[in-house]
């Protein structure tokens, strides 16, 4: 699966959110400022080639609606970054996170209740 940049990945998260849009509704859900509309669209089409999106005719215009689940791009962004700044080592990105975040002791009890009840 191929890495978004950040502009497809905010575009990304908000079909991923309307689940099919057009254009406009995609726009209308962004942040401040909001971004042209032919740049939406372009980042819209760039995702289609790249296999992320795809859209069904109606009218004059497109629905556009995610192939890819969100569930799974996080997956993979998650183990990229692991494998580039933590050497593959979940170990040691959860001790990261620990020392630079102030993580306190009921947060990882807590992640380690999460862990094993879905073990």
């Amino acid at each position: 699966m191929k890495q978004l940049t950040k502009a497809e990945e905010e575009i990304m998260q908000a079909l991923w959110q309307l689940k099919k849009a057009n254009v406009k509704s995609v726009i209308e859900i962004l942040p401040n400022p909001k971004p042209a509309y032919n740049t939406v669209s372009t980042i819209i089409r760039i995702l289609e080639s790249k296999g992320f999106v795809d859209y069904e005719k109606q009218g004059k215009g497109h629905i556009y609606f995610p192939l890819v689940k969100k569930e799974a791009y996080s997956n993979q962004s998650i183990n990229k970054l692991v494998d580039n700044y933590f050497q593959g080592s979940f170990k040691s990105m959860v001790s990261f996170f620990v020392q630079k975040n102030d993580v306190d002791a009921k947060d990882i009890e807590g992640l380690l209740k999460e862990i094993n009840q879905n073990k």
